[in-house]
Order: structure tokens, then C-alpha cells, then sequence
């Protein structure tokens, strides 16, 4: 994958409504069974609420997604909170909504808004970060283009992870994985093709949106 989207860290968050409280909890997954352990650990530590509603997504296109009402009336809390996570167009991240009823009813549309307004303000509160492939990249080049490919790269806001100085200098740098090919011929182009590519390991770096 290129990029991904994803919470920037496991958080709950807790919103009133009519004197019913809703506690949207936001997990990291990897799979479906670690998924249904936090539910179940939910369930157990909020074992007095009147429900526990769940919904999740995995898979790089959202392939694995799952949600349960958990006693609430069929489709007013599992699918909301389901297509909150697919609006923001994450990937591996379990909403788990536990509801302390207040002694107002809400109504299928109260209930549909609450349980979708939970989790999009917990998503709001916490934070959605964008996951980018970059690939590192070491470029050896003599001493007196340095310059040059400082400036260059300063102008392209492109991170240098590490300069070496040896017989020659190395500098090593992060390049989004898109741009990678563009980026080379450019850097061939600018130093006249005195310039050794080396291409590193691949990673993700996670950026706050």
C-alpha cells in the first residue's frame, strides 16, 4: 500500500445525550480475534451497561467489517458507528460504544445519531493519522555537490535521515514511495549523473491529518 488510514493511538472518549452516557472506545487491531478479546473486555469491565455496541474494519480495503446493536434495536448503533469507520476510510480499527441509559428514549434516529456521533468524536479527539510508504534512499556524491543537493532537497521538503562523511559523502534520505521514481530522475538530471543510488529498507511514517 502507498498510504493507509488509522487512529493515532487507542483512546475512548465520552459524550452526554439526553442523560445517557455514550464511552466510544477506539482500538488498534491486527485481527478479527483480537478484535472480539477487547469486546469481550469491554463487556466484562462495563458489565452494568446497558449495551455494549460494537463495529470494525481490517484489511487494506476494509475487507473483514463487522458490527453488532448488542441489544439495541437492529441497525440504530453497530452500522452507524460501522459507517463512521468507512466514511474516514480506516483500516484496522475496532469502535467499541458502551451506552449508560439515562431514562430518556432517543428513538431509532436518536439512537442512530448518538451512537455515530460517539465514535466521530472520538475519532475528532483522538486523532486519524495517514500512514505513507516512504523508501530510503542513499545518495554518494563528492564533496562539491553537496551544496547543490542540500539545496535541493530543501526545496522539495524532502527528510535527510543521515549525512556520512567518508571519502565521499552519503546522504541518506526518506522519499515518499509515489514520488520515488520522479524524484531519482530529477536528482540524476541536477547532478549530471555523478551520483551513486542505493535504495534502503521501506517504512511507514504516520502523519497526523
Amino acid at each position: 500500500m502507498a498510504d493507509y488510514y488509522t487512529i493515532e493511538k487507542d483512546g475512548e472518549h465520552t459524550i452526554e445525550i439526553k442523560k445517557s452516557k455514550f464511552i466510544c472506545h477506539l482500538y488498534r487491531i491486527e485481527t478479527e480475534e483480537h478484535a472480539k478479546e477487547l469486546i469481550q473486555r469491554i463487556k466484562k469491565e462495563h458489565w452494568k451497561a446497558n449495551h455494549n455496541c460494537s463495529a470494525f474494519v481490517l484489511g487494506k480495503n476494509q475487507e473483514i467489517q463487522r458490527s453488532s446493536d448488542d441489544g439495541e434495536p437492529s441497525g440504530t448503533a453497530g452500522v452507524p458507528m460501522l459507517e463512521v469507520l468507512k466514511k474516514h476510510e480506516l483500516q484496522n480499527v475496532l469502535a467499541v460504544v458502551t451506552r449508560y441509559f439515562g431514562g430518556i428514549k432517543l428513538g431509532a434516529g436518536g439512537l442512530i445519531r448518538a451512537y455515530a456521533s460517539s465514535v466521530a468524536e472520538a475519532l475528532k479527539e483522538i486523532g486519524i493519522v495517514q500512514g505513507i510508504l516512504q523508501q530510503e534512499v542513499k545518495l554518494t556524491i563528492e564533496y562539491s555537490l553537496l551544496g547543490r543537493l542540500q539545496n535541493f532537497l530543501e526545496q522539495k521538503n524532502i527528510f535527510i535521515k543521515e549525512t556520512t562523511y567518508l571519502e565521499n559523502i552519503t546522504v541518506t534520505i526518506m522519499c515518499d514511495q509515489l514520488l520515488l521514481d520522479d524524484l531519482t530522475a530529477e536528482m540524476i538530471d541536477l547532478l549530471n549523473n555523478q551520483v551513486t543510488i542505493e535504495l534502503g529498507e521501506k517504512s511507514y511514517i504516520e502523519q497526523r491529518i
